[in-house]
């Protein structure tokens, strides 16, 4: 099961740093990233998504290819080959391309959208939806980032744990039974 955790910021700029040194330890396997979205609201209000997702190039290409291989399957029945492979491709990254932007993984929009609406303007908020993560090793490289936990569905003491590792304040030691 996923968690989802909604980290604030002061300034506009520190969600996407924060996302870009997750993908770097997501290519560490230190955490697992089902989905990731940076909201940053402008000074007039305005909010703006930044999906880390596309799922519009995702669903052209998986219909290029299918379309591709059913085109050239139809065309070999009409003796022409090439011109299925070629049809086919483009109706199929077309259709691809149109569900895929049709399409909602992962975290709801409207969620997004209307947590967003309350963070204050010139700031930014990272939503991500985490499969699997090394908390002990993640927490050690966002120490002090001076983000605030908005929203998550951790345990209450995983949330102090996050909330604490943001602020850079030290956690109480974990009584131990002899």
């Amino acid at each position: 099961m996923s968690d989802l955790i909604v980290v604030g910021f002061d300034s506009t700029e520190e969600a996407d740093k924060v996302l870009l040194k997750l993908n770097s330890l997501k290519k560490e396997y230190l955490i697992d990233l089902e989905d990731a979205v940076v909201v940053v609201r402008d000074g007039e209000g305005k909010v703006h998504l930044k999906q880390s997702l596309n799922l519009t190039a995702v669903g052209a290409t998986s219909g290029l290819l299918s379309g591709s291989l059913w085109g050239g399957l139809v065309g070999l029945l009409f003796l022409n080959p090439l011109a299925g492979f070629a049809i086919g491709g483009a109706l199929g990254a077309g259709a691809g391309a149109l569900s895929g932007s049709l399409a909602d993984y992962g975290i709801d929009d409207e969620f997004i959208k209307s947590l967003g609406n309350t963070i204050p303007n010139n700031s930014s908020a990272l939503f991500v939806l985490v499969r699997k993560v090394q908390p002990e090793r993640v927490l050690a490289e966002f120490s002090g980032l001076r983000g605030r936990v908005l929203k998550t569905s951790l345990s209450p003491e995983q949330e102090q744990r996050l909330q604490a590792a943001l602020s850079d304040v030290q956690s109480p030691p974990q009584a131990t039974a002899s």
